[in-house]
């Protein structure tokens, strides 16, 4: 196994990149957390990594964290589920989101996911559940389905801004209230980037 690679970064199409290590070129399909985070061509770089053998492949998989990899593999143990259906849904959802979605149990959030109907979402919600244990995350307690869904619409609101999944979800933690709308969550967030860039 494959656990982790650092080299060069020479060069991404879409989310393929392709690392020097000690002269070997190593093609690796990027989360979209791990593409985003690359340097310029020329700049070194270090990836977790998970290696997929099957009969007609041989694929590896590149990832920011250690924690996002991790989640990978759990969603990648789902029934049914295939590497590339696995690498959209952590692309586009990190940890909390998922968490959140499995305490709601909100299958139309999964939706979302080109490739990921009804029926998949509810299954991987149902599995999730239990696994996102791993990650010791602490779901959404004790707000209403309503507060719920603006907090999560306030992250999807954030993402849609250009902020990366992980950063939208750590500005609604911060800022966010039970008794908050979507709007008014947005709001405080930019209000605090703001703050921060001030400072």
């Amino acid at each position: 196994m494959i656990g982790r690679i650092a080299g060069r970064f020479v060069e991404a199409v879409e989310q393929l990149a392709l690392i020097d290590v000690g002269g070997v070129g190593y093609e690796v399909e990027l989360s979209t957390g791990a593409r985003s985070d690359l340097p310029p061509p020329g700049g070194d770089v270090a990836l977790y990594t998970h290696f997929l053998v099957r009969e007609d492949v041989q694929q590896l998989y590149g990832f920011a964290s250690r924690s996002e990899r991790e989640l990978f593999r759990a969603v990648l143990r789902i029934s049914g589920v295939g590497p590339k259906l696995a690498l959209s849904l952590i692309s586009a959802f990190d940890v909390n989101e998922l968490a959140h979605a499995a305490a709601d149990g909100d299958p139309g959030r999964l939706t979302r996911v080109p490739g990921i109907g009804r029926k998949t979402a509810q299954r991987m919600l149902l599995e999730l559940k239990d696994r996102l244990a791993e990650f010791a995350v602490t779901p959404v307690v004790g707000r209403s389905g309503a507060d719920a869904s603006a907090a999560a619409e306030a992250e999807h609101a954030l993402i849609a801004l250009g902020y990366r999944p992980q950063d939208a979800a750590q500005l609604v933690r911060e800022v966010g209230d039970q008794d908050m709308a979507t709007e008014a969550i947005v709001r405080e967030a930019l209000r605090a980037v703001a703050r921060r860039s001030a400072s």
